[in-house]
């Protein structure tokens, strides 16, 4: 079946989403996601990020859905029209949407071991949501132990479910869940219940915010001064593939690797993760690629770079020639009057 999105048609099999039909074109149509996870089963509709707008919705009735649609859970009809980047409707929705997640989130992006890498910063800056309206006390919560490697912040959590999949699909035993209900609702574990199995270390790569954080690297580095290498060990509990976040020789961070959509390519056991923090314990295979554009890269020398051109007249320009060739300093040395006034002024 044939699906159009933002003027681009592809064809795609029965059952695909039109998130994922985006995602198979590409570029700026692919709307934003907090709650889905193509890893994982059961996730999407929660968070309302990835809303687009449906002009028609297939060939055998092409009339247009009144309400926008979660591009998530919503499956491509035959001759199906979407409108993603291209919509108004949505991209202010979507705006909406972010202003929501950070009614109660904190703006503690300085402090938080999750900026660089946060989905919801992210969206913030591609959505250009600075400020908040909301006047209102934020509501809080006091901090909880719910495990010897994770540390929970409930008060940045937006209750994505996440975690919760992750605990289901990859851990023999959940011991956290949602509690209360509506505004009351938060991420907690059960009376006594920590979390500590093999694989509960990659509820924080899954983590879109910063509510789940590694205690291991906690406050050691920002994730700008460090930089990711891939790499791999024999291990028999996973693949061993991760990515190892060094800080010159030194290891402060092991982590899944992640694609193009900040979602993880395999999972990896703690062992990996939280054991092995020397870098003779791996097999270094490279540097690593940044997955995608975000905050922590922007600008960065992975982008293309364009020619800069200066519209001004030429007035600024005239001037003696070997004056102009003079202020790049290529091929001229200081003059012996020079050195003088230079020397003089570091002896004093």
């Amino acid at each position: 079946m044939k699906v159009t999105i933002d003027g681009h048609t592809i064809e795609v099999d029965a059952g695909t989403t039109v998130l994922q039909a985006a995602r198979m074109i590409g570029g700026e149509c692919v709307p934003p996601t907090m709650c889905y996870y193509s890893k994982l089963k059961q996730t999407g509709g929660k968070c309302r990020c990835c809303l687009v707008e449906v002009s028609k919705g297939s060939e055998n009735d092409p009339r247009p859905m009144p309400k926008l649609q979660p591009s998530c859970i919503t499956n491509v009809q035959d001759g199906m029209e979407v409108k993603s980047a291209s919509s108004e409707r949505a991209v202010k929705a979507r705006k909406a949407i972010t202003e929501l997640l950070l009614i109660n989130h904190p703006l503690d992006c300085p402090v938080c071991d999750q900026a660089g890498e946060c989905d919801l910063q992210d969206l913030a800056y591609q959505t250009k949501t600075y400020k908040s309206r909301f006047t209102e006390e934020k509501e809080t919560y006091e901090p909880e132990d719910i495990g010897p490697y994770i540390s929970l912040n409930k008060n940045r959590c937006i209750i994505c479910y996440r975690c919760l999949r992750v605990a289901d699909q990859l851990t023999p035993e959940r011991v956290h869940g949602v509690m209360n209900r509506g505004d009351h609702s938060e991420i907690s574990t059960y009376i006594k219940g920590a979390i500590d199995n093999d694989f509960s270390g990659n509820m924080i790569d899954v983590c879109p915010v910063g509510a789940l954080t590694d205690k291991t690297a906690r406050f050691q580095s920002r994730i700008w001064f460090a930089k990711p290498f891939n790499a791999h060990r024999g291990c028999s509990k996973c693949e061993g593939k991760a990515v190892l976040w060094m800080f010159g020789s030194e290891i402060y961070r092991v982590s899944a690797p992640k694609d193009a959509y900040h979602e993880a390519e395999n999972f990896i056991c703690n062992e990996c993760r939280f054991d092995h923090k020397n870098a003779n314990d791996w097999t270094i295979d490279g540097p690593r690629k940044f997955e995608r554009l975000s905050v922590n890269n922007v600008n960065n020398y992975t982008e293309k770079l364009n020619k800069v051109q200066f519209n001004i007249d030429e007035l600024p320009l005239q001037g003696r020639p070997q004056d102009r060739e003079k202020i790049s300093m290529p091929d001229f040395p200081f003059t012996e009057c020079e050195k003088k006034q230079i020397k003089k002024a570091d002896e004093e």
